[in-house]
């Protein structure tokens, strides 16, 4: 990964990463349920698409959630951005297509279900501002922001390269 400084956040916009949630398999189900289908155990669906109930065993934490679906319980385990969004716009998502910035949003690969607080905890944090709790999850967290950050030619700050090392010099 190229190392350079963040670019500013001037202009950034969830929206300039396409829909939410967009059906980019083409199976008719929503991104977020392809993501909690794959990552809980024990689901129910409503409709063969929507998952209604499961396990996750919150990967950033290693606590296990009961998940349902609901008004107030749906929010309790979220989709995260292995990759911040407002991080990659930082270096390099500017100058992706919209195609390709909504590619980046919905591919399974910078995807994972996990507990609300971490999410909210890690925010648009890089690797340099935050790490998993679960340190026996930091070497896949870190694997996967590089393997996700050289697909789409996304960069590092000299900062976050160090931490990367430190986590992976250690798996």
């Amino acid at each position: 990964l190229d190392i350079k400084g963040r670019a500013p956040k001037t202009g950034y916009g969830r929206d300039l990463f396409g829909p939410t949630w967009h059906d980019v398999d083409g199976n008719g189900c929503s991104t977020r349920n392809d993501i909690l289908a794959r990552d809980l155990t024990g689901i129910e669906r409503e409709d063969g698409c929507s998952v209604s109930s499961g396990l996750l065993q919150d990967p950033y934490t290693d606590t296990a959630i009961d998940f349902t679906a609901g008004m107030d319980t749906s929010a309790e385990v979220q989709i995260d951005h292995v990759v911040a969004l407002s991080d990659a716009w930082q270096k390099g998502a500017q100058q992706l297509s919209a195609a390709q910035r909504a590619d980046f949003a919905n591919d399974p690969r910078n995807l994972i279900a996990v507990a609300a607080q971490p999410n909210f905890d890690k925010a648009f944090r890089d690797a340099a501002g935050w790490l998993p709790p679960n340190a026996v999850f930091r070497c896949e967290f870190v694997a996967r922001q590089v393997e996700v950050k050289a697909a789409y030619g996304l960069w590092v700050s000299a900062k976050e390269k160090q931490a990367m090392r430190a986590v992976l010099d250690n798996c």
